[in-house]
């Protein structure tokens, strides 16, 4: 027998026109994106985690989603995003991570005035910076966030 762990990976981008839609809740456009790389130093982050060794925790104090513009393959030996100048990891929404049954969510909103910019990749980490342990990543164009935009980025990952 033939022991399996498995994950699956859903990303969803909900953009809203302004703070006033935002708080609403009527955004303009929902977007789901499936599938993601676990990274190396991902990987690494949790079996330091399953054994107690030292690590951060991708919990509510060290969880960053990160947004960045480069279209650069994904690969397990990377490291963080990839773009030069054009990222940010933004920290988790109050009741984040959260997690339900098998389903582990992040959140984190991107205000009017942040990561105004072409959205092509995204992360998790245990930190604000690509020097924090990314767990994953993903490469997908999804249009470019405006000045006065509120942008939303959810990462569910849902494990058997």
């Amino acid at each position: 027998m033939i022991d399996l762990a498995h994950h699956k990976t859903l990303w969803r981008i909900r953009k809203f026109r302004n703070d006033e839609d935002f708080k609403a809740d009527l955004p303009y456009e929902e977007k789901e994106i499936e599938g993601n790389i676990l990274l190396n130093e991902g990987i690494t982050a949790l079996q330091n985690l399953l054994i107690g060794g030292a690590e951060d925790a991708f919990n509510n104090a060290n969880s960053y989603l990160g947004v960045g513009d480069s279209n650069t393959a994904e690969s397990a030996s990377q490291t963080g995003l990839q773009a030069s100048t054009n990222k940010l990891y933004k920290a988790m929404e109050s009741s984040y991570p959260s997690i339900s049954s098998q389903k582990t969510t992040w959140r984190s909103v991107f205000g009017s005035a942040e990561a105004n910019f072409a959205w092509n990749e995204f992360t998790v980490a245990s930190g604000n910076s690509d020097s924090a342990d990314n767990l994953n990543r993903k490469v997908s164009a999804q249009g470019t966030k405006a000045s006065g935009q509120t942008w939303t980025l959810d990462l569910e990952i849902t494990w058997s």
